[in-house]
Order: C-alpha cells, then structure tokens, then sequence
C-alpha cells in the first residue's frame, strides 16, 4: 500500500507540474483594447480554446472577447468589456470575458483535454457591478430600496467528458445578498480563485449564470462573467477519479504554523496541498489517528487540500495567517 500511494504522491508531484496557465497576455492587447472577433472563431491560449463568433453586419459578437479596458467607473452597456478591478489577475493587462444569456463553453485543448482543470480566476465586470449595486433601470438595485431583498448572482460551472456531463457541478456566487445581517451581503469586485479540480477528467467546460432579478424575457442582471488564469493539469487523473465525502476534521483553521488532521479510516491516505494557484506545496502520507500538516512559513492565503486513498478522493479548503 506504501509503495502504490508513493507512486499516487508521484503522480500528483509530476500532474501539478505539468499544468499550464492560460493568462490571456499573449493577445498583444495595449491597455484600453480588445478583441471581439477572431478569424477562425476560435481564441486560443495556454491549453483552452474559448469559441468566439462575430457577425460584421450587425457589428455583433457572441462567445468569448479578450480584453484589456480598464475603466472601473463608467456605468452601462458601453463599457461591458472592462472587469470591476480594471486589469487582469494580479494586476495583469489581459483577461476573458463571456455574456452568458445562455450558457458558454471553454474546451480544453492539447495535453489539458481529458484532464482536471485545477481551477481559473473569476470576477464582475463593471457594468454588471454597477448594476447590481445601483440599478440601472433594467436591472434591479441588489437587497431593494431596504437591504432586505434576498437577491444573488450566481455563476455555475460543469464539466464534460467525451460527450457526457459529470455529475459535480461548482457554484460561486458573484453576488449574494440573502444574509439575515445585511453587512455580509457582498458583490465580487477583486480576482478570486474557484477550485474546479472537483470536476475530475473533463475536455470541456461550461459557464451559466443565474439572477434572482428576472423578468418577461429572463435575466434582467447583465449576463458577464470575466475569467482569468485558467490552470489546467495536462495530465489526467488515472489513479482515483471518484470523490467521497471522507469523515475527517481539521483544525485549527484558519491555521499558522500547523493544522491537526484527523483520519479515521484504516485505509492510508496521500494528502497533497494546493495553493491558490494550484501548485503543489506539500504532500505526505496520512496514518490512521492525528496527523500534523506543517504550514508555518507558508505565504498567507486559502489552501486546497487533497485527500486521496483507493477508496476516492476529497478537497477541503484551509486559510493560512
């Protein structure tokens, strides 16, 4: 059992150094510009090719765009291409964005198809946030004139495989304004990490968004979704591809220097632990009972741990302060 869950730590030392970014600066936008259409209707980067179509009579585009705008003020549907940061992920140029009236796909290309995706960078744009937060005359001002609407902004992410959709789906709020206590309700306005490893073995990914401001003719919330840092594994998950919802527990966490794992299965166990950009960081063998995962000197930050035996796997989220 030692010798099959060194060569799984192995495998997943060798999956997490394979996986590509796609970053979207390789577009050679300047800071203002961007791309609504593409020769062959595809824009590829990295290991995704994201579909883009673009209809010159009517000066009209569908799919995905390719931006670098940067203006976090202006209101309405003239500034739809410009993220509620107003640059890319960490302060990069370039970034994606899709209107996901309907749903939208990225299919995975090269060494990533048929493998996880570890996980992408998500945030509003500007028009959908100012929408949100003040109403716009077609969307709704988010909580009502009160606070006390229970309104949301939900973004959906599934997986594909061959043809059949995965049964995991990944749901992030963008906005979210059903809390008793009104000062937790929030709108996304910063670059933040989702974890798709979840999906397992996927060639292709789909994007849906959900309101709870709808009306005669469905979604009155603008229907953008800005995605970055899309990190794919390029290597499929050919160990365990099933996830179970192990009993464990951890603590303390949020942690800063170390958190207490408890394992309670007869089973050995390999842990590997993620960081936000999804690179391996540690990796160790689980024994039955308590076990101690080091962090002290770890950068602060959310941590995704990755538990796997023969039986399946799990991912539990941990702060580090």
């Amino acid at each position: 059992m030692k010798n099959n869950l060194l060569f799984c730590a192995l495998l997943f030392f060798g999956f997490a150094q394979a996986q590509t970014t796609a970053d979207f600066e390789d577009f050679g936008l300047m800071p203002g510009e961007f791309i609504n259409q593409t020769e062959d209707d595809l824009f590829t980067t990295g290991n995704v090719s994201l579909p883009n179509f673009y209809f010159e009579d009517y000066d009209y585009w569908d799919g995905w765009a390719i931006s670098a705008t940067t203006d976090t003020m202006t209101r309405g549907f003239l500034n739809q291409y410009s993220s509620r940061s107003g640059a890319g992920y960490n302060g990069s140029s370039s970034y994606a964005l899709t209107y996901a009236f309907f749903e939208q796909p990225i299919n995975l290309t090269g060494d990533a198809a048929g493998a996880p995706v570890n996980g992408l960078y998500v945030n509003n744009g500007t028009y959908a946030y100012f929408s949100m937060l003040e109403g716009d005359g077609v969307g709704k001002k988010f909580g009502g004139e009160t606070g006390d609407d229970p309104d949301f902004f939900l973004l959906t992410i599934e997986g594909e495989l061959d043809g059949v959709r995965k049964e995991n789906v990944v749901e992030f709020y963008l906005a979210d304004f059903r809390f008793e206590d009104n000062s937790e309700d929030y709108i996304v306005a910063d670059w933040t990490f989702i974890d798709l490893q979840v999906l397992g073995n996927v060639d292709r990914l789909f994007f849906s968004l959900t309101s709870s401001d709808v009306g005669e003719n469905g979604m009155n919330t603008p229907a953008y979704i800005f995605v970055d840092n899309i990190i794919t594994a390029d290597q499929p998950l050919s160990t365990v591809d099933q996830r179970v919802n192990y009993d464990l527990s951890l603590f303390p966490n949020p942690a800063t220097s170390f958190v207490q794992l408890s394992w309670n299965s007869n089973d050995e166990a390999n842990a590997n632990l993620f960081n936000a950009q999804g690179q391996l960081v540690l990796s160790q063998i689980l024994q039955q009972g308590s076990n101690t995962i080091a962090v002290e000197g770890f950068p602060a930050g959310s941590y995704f741990l990755r538990i796997e035996s023969e039986n399946g796997w799990d991912v539990r989220k941990i702060m580090i302060k």
